[in-house]
C-alpha cells in the first residue's frame, strides 16, 4: 500500500474535478477519497472529499495548486 498524502478537502466536485485535471496535466496522479461516504450521506456536505496523491508527490502537487491560486 502507498503512503497518500491529503492535499486538499472539498465539498466541491467541479473544484475537485479541477483540481484532479491540474495533477494529472502535470504528470501527477491523485485519488479523491471519501467520495463513497459523502454520496451515501446523500451529498449534504457533512463530509468533504479529500483530495490525495502519494507523498513522494505531495510537494510537487502542492506547487502546482499554488501556482494555480488553488492552495
Amino acid at each position: 500500500m502507498q503512503d497518500l498524502r491529503v492535499v486538499a478537502v472539498s465539498n466541491d466536485l467541479v473544484r475537485l474535478s479541477f483540481l484532479v485535471a491540474l495533477l494529472t496535466d502535470a504528470g501527477i496522479a491523485s485519488v479523491v477519497l471519501d467520495a463513497y461516504t459523502s454520496a451515501v450521506e446523500g451529498s449534504i456536505g457533512a463530509i468533504p472529499r479529500r483530495l490525495a496523491v502519494a507523498a513522494e508527490d505531495e510537494m510537487h502537487a502542492r506547487r502546482v495548486l499554488k501556482e494555480a491560486g488553488e492552495a
